[in-house]
């Protein structure tokens, strides 16, 4: 068994790597040359506009689950509304750069082009169903700025332009130190469960026997709620199970609702808006990612 498990492991290691290392390049560059400010401007926004940058960019920033808490936070603390924060808090963990290379190698390409639509799909359907939501606005925070104008008082800031050597050394800095240092434990849990599943027979066993049609979709969804499973981290133990057993239907719930159900998620969005509206996200996620997990059998 334990042989089993090392040469599974190993498969999957060498499988993911390349599509690993292109991920992170890019998530480096997305880090790098697209700026913050412009980012901040767009996903801030408010109305049906708001929901739609705030799901579309979300897509594009490379950061997990819990790396969109913060954002989400500081948007809340500047009076955001809750469509874009919710829009924000779905599209973002489910759709990284990582993830999607890596389920277009694993799983193929119209697994990954079907759950990157759909996250983003989600995404405009929670914020458009949380700006009809009547949440308690939060007392903007200025930091004593002078909203009628520049602070005369204020230290000047004398902004530099950093050469395309030092952004190129940012990008790989970033890429390949910080996005290993976020991720890189899961990932490499993902794997071992990923190898577990392949090598240990009772597990294999009640894929085949008891997780098939309807049942298969209701283990994903609890499965994916209850265990903390990033989008990257997901892909190999889906595969897994996949072989194992599973439909694909049932795993594509799984690496749906896995990245954002995570219980940081789910405590953030009761501090700051209350239980009710962690119950109607959670309601809503479940529901569209076993519907789209469905449709995805159908074509």
């Amino acid at each position: 068994m334990i042989y089993s498990f090392i040469n599974s492991f190993k498969h999957y290691f060498i499988e993911m790597a390349p599509a690993l290392a292109i991920g992170f390049l890019l998530s480096g560059i997305v880090h790098e040359f697209i700026p913050d400010a412009w980012i901040n401007k767009h996903l801030g926004g408010r109305g049906i506009k708001g929901v739609l940058w705030s799901t579309l960019i979300g897509t594009l920033v490379p950061v997990c689950c819990w790396g969109c808490l913060p954002i989400a936070v500081s948007f809340r603390k500047k009076g955001a509304s809750l469509g874009p924060i919710l829009a924000l808090l779905i599209a973002t963990p489910a759709t990284s750069i990582n993830a999607l290379i890596v389920t277009a190698k694993v799983l193929g390409i119209k697994f990954a082009a079907y759950l990157f639509f759909s996250a983003i799909l989600m995404g405009i359907v929670g914020g458009l169903i949380g700006n009809r939501i009547k949440v308690k606005k939060k007392i903007t925070d200025n930091d004593g700025c002078n909203c009628q104008g520049e602070n005369p008082n204020a230290p000047k800031i004398i902004s530099t332009k950093r050469s395309f050597i030092l952004r190129v050394v940012s990008v790989l800095k970033f890429a390949y130190i910080q996005m290993p240092q976020d991720i890189g434990k899961e990932i490499l849990l993902g794997l071992a469960l990923a190898a577990s599943v392949g090598s240990i027979m009772p597990i294999g066993y009640l894929v085949k026997h008891y997780l098939r049609g309807s049942v298969g979709y209701l283990f994903a969804l609890i499965f994916g709620i209850i265990i903390y499973l990033c989008a990257t981290m997901g892909v190999p133990l889906v595969d897994a199970l996949i072989k194992q057993g599973l439909s694909r239907g049932a795993g594509f719930v799984l690496l749906l609702i896995g990245p954002i159900t995570s219980y940081g998620t789910m405590l953030v969005l009761r501090k700051e808006f209350g239980s009710r509206v962690l119950v109607i996200y959670l309601s809503l996620v479940s529901s569209l990612a076993l519907i789209l997990g469905y449709l995805y059998t159908l074509i």
